[in-house]
């Protein structure tokens, strides 16, 4: 099929997989979020030991992911998680046959008017690395815990996730990993939301700067949701729930 032999075809399959990833991270932060906004209310950490949705009394951080159990979001994120999936599958299955093709370690073959000064847009694929390889770690923590068991039976569920934001970035090494995970993930988005928007052809002159701005905006907006979340995670743990 040309979409999946041509350049065009293969940089739009990239494109739209990557929107995916946008709205999984930008919903999944946001989420994340409401956890921060607890700390300031002084609902951080209350969760009603039942397993009724939407308990009368939770932090506003316990009923995002109460929402994140509900049948609609239970059909939405699945198909997001497949697009992020489809993404990374993609990038590494692109990156190989390129540098088969080309006879050298090369990023997948995408033109670029910001590869001539982005370190990012010129090292997407050991981006894409670190943070595929990092997302194992973090599912360990959270999915394993929550998703998993709830969905597959398998494992024990934690009904209150403050704990699991507690136990996971209470420890200072575990949160330095991930802030270097969320600097990754940044880097990576500095340049795929550009790229992405390139790709369905807004690459012209008038708009080139104004995609450049919007996509470290995207980015930087994803990277504070995930590291205010973890760092508020970090005082909690050490300093006032102690």
């Amino acid at each position: 099929m040309f979409i999946f032999k041509s350049s065009i075809g293969k940089k739009f399959i990239q494109a739209i997989s990557g929107a995916f990833l946008v709205l999984f991270l930008l919903l999944h932060g946001t989420i994340n979020f409401f956890s921060v906004i607890d700390s300031f209310t002084g609902k951080y950490g209350i969760a009603a030991n039942d397993d009724i949705l939407f308990s009368e009394g939770d932090g506003l951080f316990k009923l995002g992911c109460d929402f994140m159990s509900t049948p609609v979001i239970d059909i939405m994120v699945p198909i997001l998680a497949l697009g992020v999936l489809v993404h990374i599958g993609y990038g590494c299955w692109l990156t190989f046959i390129n540098i088969r093709a080309r006879g050298g370690v090369k990023r997948y073959e995408v033109s670029s008017k910001a590869a001539a000064d982005s370190w990012s847009a010129r090292n997407m694929f050991v981006l894409g690395l670190v943070i595929l390889g990092f997302l194992f770690f973090h599912l360990s923590h959270f999915w394993a815990k929550m998703q998993l068991p709830e969905m597959f039976g398998i494992g024990n569920y934690e009904n209150n996730p403050y704990l699991l934001l507690n136990a996971t970035f209470g420890n200072p090494w575990i949160l330095a990993g991930y802030l270097l995970w969320f600097v990754a993930i940044f880097l990576h988005l500095s340049h795929g939301v550009w790229s992405m928007f390139q790709t369905v052809g807004w690459d012209g002159q008038t708009w080139f700067k104004r995609l450049k701005v919007i996509s470290i905006i995207v980015a930087a907006l994803i990277f504070c949701l995930f590291a205010s979340t973890a760092v508020n995670a970090f005082v909690q743990a050490n300093f006032i729930g102690a």
